[in-house]
């Protein structure tokens, strides 16, 4: 069926927790192995056509978020969704129950009852109505950055329309663009503040009432890390601070030498070349066209994936007023289909899209024949080594998108990788002083803001931009507000996406044997099973960081980047 042949239906609520609870009792029930796994069937479809309305009405609100009728969709969602949870969390505790637990773990393998066990810590009936609060403030922030409206250079512009011009040629230009963009966050900064200040409240509330002493590792809980904890991630980052800041220092020389410029600037940081940044020769539609050519051409898998993509209309790419401003995968459980969501602007991040984001789909389209749905999708930073992968995995193909530009686009590419990193961590750093310390106020958490860009970012300077200036860039990273902690993994993923890079260059057979053996496992392993099933080396081994960070100067170096 076709995304846009899908029907919409409300599921029924005021009977959905009686069915859910009947399906469980007759799992509880059954007294053989085969109607244990019929029960289970009949559980996985139940949950798969609430799963379905929910993802539709998600996407549905995002494509348009002036939507009334799916905002209202959207606020049902987000107050029913705990008692989902709650469902779900019965239905694992019987799972775990269950006398006939070997013989289901032979069929199906023994992940899901580690991943029930897990997940039933991080949640409790007594924060319900803590998660409803949390799911509409995470709704607002996602509306108010849905209106706004930047009047900029004789248009009127959304957050994602204003993107082309904030690494245009033109400093000037690019210098307004900014500071355009940055008003509207600055009109909506004191209640961008309370949004927070009120998730923040909400998350600490939700700990304490489940016994913990702040919201750190309940948010690890609910994430699914089961393989590492905050410990390994703060010594991960200062590994990153060891070995990659200083490369990224570097890069930012090369960069001011290469643009001319006395000093770089927040709008700078943005635009790499003074011939321009690489941008993607064609039409959405063209581009959509080399996809697909790429795709066929990379595996018979890709192609098959592909060619579902666009059949079933499962892209939606095209820029368009009151369309949120985001990029994500996600699924339709029910048609086991992969979606595509995100904002074609004309720069190389359109390109991404068809490598990130198509990395996800991929990697769902590769493992969704599970009935077991959670091992359909792996943890998030699991999912972003897919992601993050085919990004580097389809680099053959980009002199089609870039034509002579491709060299360049390379360059900027693994550049942009490796800036990316102490982001991620400053981001992430952020959050664990943030929820360390709840009664923070605005200000405070401005002002730890800015430690973290000394730490992590030190060639960061505002041009008397006094917003930013006093701490409140992270306004803009709608992460902090819908998935908190989720945002290190862009990094972890991203140290083992470039092993796959390092793959590629040696044995491209098999690289792409390695990449979808991960991809077809899905969910059934933890983070660091999967990196070891993917014959990865694990990014929280020290010299790993080190190793990935020397082998990356060198490549760079080699690079003559004067004549871009």
């Amino acid at each position: 069926m076709k995304f846009t042949e899908i029907p919409y239906l409300r599921p029924e609520i005021d009977s959905f927790e009686t069915e859910f609870r009947t399906l469980i009792t007759e799992f509880r029930e059954a007294t053989t192995v085969d109607t244990k796994n019929a029960a289970l069937d009949k559980i996985y479809a139940f949950r798969g056509e609430y799963d379905t309305m929910y993802q539709l009405a998600n996407i549905k609100y995002t494509t348009n978020t002036a939507d009334d009728a799916f905002q209202k969709e959207v606020d049902f969602y987000n107050k029913v969704n705990p008692t989902n949870e709650k469902m779900i969390n019965e239905f694992y505790q019987a799972l775990l129950d269950t006398e006939f637990k070997e013989e289901l773990k032979a069929k199906w393998g023994s992940y899901i009852f580690d991943l029930a066990r897990l997940k039933m810590t991080g949640f409790d009936p007594s924060i319900i109505e803590e998660l409803k609060a949390q799911n509409n403030l995470g709704s607002e922030y996602i509306k108010l950055k849905g209106t706004a409206k930047i009047q900029f250079n004789g248009e009127e512009l959304n957050l994602a329309g204003i993107g082309k011009y904030l690494v245009d040629e033109d400093r000037t230009v690019r210098k307004n663009a900014h500071e355009a963009r940055w008003k509207f966050f600055e009109s909506k900064g004191e209640e961008i503040d309370q949004i927070y200040d009120k998730l923040v409240n909400l998350r600490h509330a939700m700990a304490k009432k489940m016994g913990f002493d702040n919201f750190v590792k309940l948010g690890y809980i609910r994430l699914g890390r089961s393989d590492y904890d905050e410990t390994m991630v703060a010594n991960f980052r200062k590994q990153i601070v060891e070995h990659i800041v200083p490369l990224s220092r570097q890069l930012r020389k090369r960069q001011q030498a290469r643009l001319g410029y006395e000093k770089l600037y927040d709008y700078d940081l943005g635009y790499q070349f003074t011939s321009g940044n690489p941008k993607p020769k064609g039409s959405p539609e063209e581009i959509l066209a080399k996809g697909q050519k790429m795709y066929k051409e990379l595996s018979p898998e890709t192609n098959d994936f592909f060619n579902y993509m666009l059949d079933h209309e499962l892209l939606d790419v095209i820029n368009r007023p009151g369309k949120a401003d985001m990029g994500y995968c996600w699924e339709l459980t029910k048609y086991k289909h992969p979606f595509i969501f995100a904002n074609f602007n004309g720069t190389s991040g359109d390109i991404d899209v068809l490598t990130h984001e198509a990395g996800h789909a991929f990697q769902y389209f590769s493992s969704r024949d599970y009935q077991i749905t959670e091992y359909r999708w792996p943890s998030a930073e699991s999912a972003e080594i897919h992601s993050m992968s085919m990004e580097y995995l389809t680099y053959p193909w980009m002199k089609g998108f870039f034509e002579d530009d491709a060299e360049k686009y390379f360059f900027a590419h693994i550049n942009a990788s490796l800036l990316f990193m102490p982001y991620g961590c400053a981001i992430d750093h952020f959050q664990h002083i943030v929820y360390q310390n709840p009664e923070m106020t605005p200000n405070e958490r401005a002002a730890a803001w800015k430690e973290m860009e000394a730490l992590y970012l030190p060639d960061w300077k505002y041009d008397n931009n006094l917003y930013l200036e006093a701490g409140r860039f992270w306004q803009r990273q709608g992460h902090l507000f819908e998935d908190p902690f989720y945002y290190i993994d862009y990094v972890l993923a991203g140290m083992c996406a470039i092993q796959f890079w390092q793959k590629n260059q040696k044995d491209s057979a098999q690289a792409w044997g390695d990449y979808l053996r991960l991809c077809k496992a899905g969910g059934t392993k933890p983070f660091l099973g999967l990196v070891k099933l993917a014959k990865l080396n694990s990014p929280f081994e020290d010299g790993v960081v080190k190793g990935i960070a020397n082998d990356l100067k060198a490549y760079l170096e080699k690079i003559d980047d004067t004549k871009f």
